[in-house]
């Protein structure tokens, strides 16, 4: 027990509501304990999203306390408790034992259903890391701690509870928290913890795909997304997740391909740092664009025309990566719309040119340009030109294209007299 003098959390920083929660459970004589990634994020002086609560309550009897209370899970039986847009999440003391009622289910080492309830003691043993089986007491607001996660808090460790091959087999996923926790929190992963994650990667291709997705959202679109691409490379987790792209990094020898994700994700956590909105189709688009520039150098190898090559290099790649995470159509649709724009760039027709700044996927497409400079200094005329487009009206634009042409270059952007080669649309050559 780390008494109220010896930490730092204060109830001005816990949510209202979680509070109210707590002093119901309370007053009804049930505990209440603050747990897991709140009572984390506080000791770090961070700033918790969510704020959940655990109990001896029952889920049923919770529901009897809050009239705003709706339960909800299978294979973990939940009450949320709804204050407007803020849902305080109350869980039941869980043992980690088959009490042969059937409540506790396990389907080849994975565990698919967990409602077998226990004691403080048995809900801290079964939690994954030590840093997150830690509970903040209303009573007399101290914290109690049953697996050493106060210390691992304080020394910046990730460590799993348990046997790691065993738990990580129990729930892979735990493999890609381990990841996303660590860069969060800028906490190392402990020796024992780190050493499965190569050898065990490929249990992930185990887990549901629509799982995997949400899995991908918290790990690039939380802030903290250039940190969780190192992780994955590190433990050898890309691989699974992402194989095509992780194929063509590789296979990359200048490394221009893994800079432009770098920069790509770097931008990306600036624009969540300043509460911008971030795109779960421009994320997609980056990190797979290694794998559609190497299907499309592939088909274009097998002499397959440019524009059917980009059409059918996109489909592969999207095909391919759904049998891992299951991307939804109104995210992979425009992450296509993306890769097919980067196409039209290198034209200075002018129906073609009006034609893409109309497009819907424009912006996204352009921003994305602009990113592949890090790759490749060769599109730097064509941002340049794409840049004035958007701000000229359209006599400027008439009177910009045809200084192009007057350059020398015809209405499809080539040479009059002598047609240059085509750039391939991701500059894969050079990329």
């Amino acid at each position: 027990m780390i008494p109220r003098d010896q930490h730092n959390i204060s109830r001005k920083d816990i949510s209202p509501n979680a509070l109210r929660v707590l002093y119901r459970l309370r007053d009804s004589g049930f505990a209440g304990y603050l747990v897991g990634g709140a009572v984390r994020d506080l000791l770090v002086n961070g700033h918790p999203k969510d704020f959940d609560v655990a109990t001896d309550a029952t889920p049923e009897q919770v529901k009897q306390l809050f009239r705003n209370c709706r339960l909800i899970g299978r294979r973990f039986r939940l009450a949320h408790v709804v204050f407007g847009r803020e849902i305080i999440e109350v869980a039941t003391f869980r043992a980690n034992i088959d009490d042969g009622s059937g409540d506790r289910e396990m389907e080849n080492g994975m565990l698919v259903r967990d409602n077998v309830y226990g004691s403080i003691e048995d809900d801290a043993i079964r939690r994954d890391f030590t840093c997150n089986a830690l509970y903040y007491a209303i009573e007399d607001f101290s914290v109690r701690d049953y697996t050493g996660g106060f210390e691992d808090v304080q020394a910046r460790l990730m460590k799993l509870i348990g046997e790691p091959e065993q738990r990580y087999r129990e729930d892979p996923v735990r493999m890609l928290r381990a990841v996303r926790l660590a860069a969060k929190l800028g906490f190392q992963i402990e020796d024992a913890t780190a050493e499965p994650l190569p050898r065990l990667a490929n249990l992930l291709a185990e887990a549901a795909p629509a799982r995997l997705f949400e899995e991908v959202l918290k790990l690039f679109l939380s802030g903290h997304g250039v940190a969780s691409f190192e992780g994955l490379e590190r433990y050898g987790l890309l691989d699974v997740m992402f194989p095509e792209s992780a194929a063509a990094l590789r296979s990359n020898r200048s490394g221009a391909l893994r800079r432009m994700v770098i920069e790509g994700l770097h931008n990306t956590d600036l624009r969540v740092a300043n509460d911008e909105p971030v795109s779960p189709s421009f994320l997609f688009a980056l990190l797979l664009w290694p794998a559609f520039c190497r299907a499309l150098a592939s088909l274009q190898k097998q002499g397959v025309a440019l524009e059917e090559a980009q059409r059918r290099a996109a489909d592969r790649v999207t095909l391919h990566q759904l049998s891992t995470i299951a991307l939804p159509r109104r995210f992979s649709l425009p992450m296509q719309e993306i890769w097919l724009l980067q196409g039209r760039f290198s034209s200075r027709q002018r129906k073609r040119v009006i034609r893409t700044l109309t497009h819907p996927r424009f912006r996204a497409a352009y921003d994305f340009l602009v990113l592949r400079q890090v790759a490749s200094s060769e599109h730097e005329a064509d941002v340049a030109f794409w840049r004035e487009a958007q701000l000229q009206s359209g006599t400027e634009l008439d009177s910009a294209l045809d200084a192009a042409q007057a350059d020398g270059e015809g209405e499809d952007g080539a040479p009059r007299k002598r047609r240059r080669r085509r750039r391939r649309p991701g500059g894969v050559a050079g990329e």
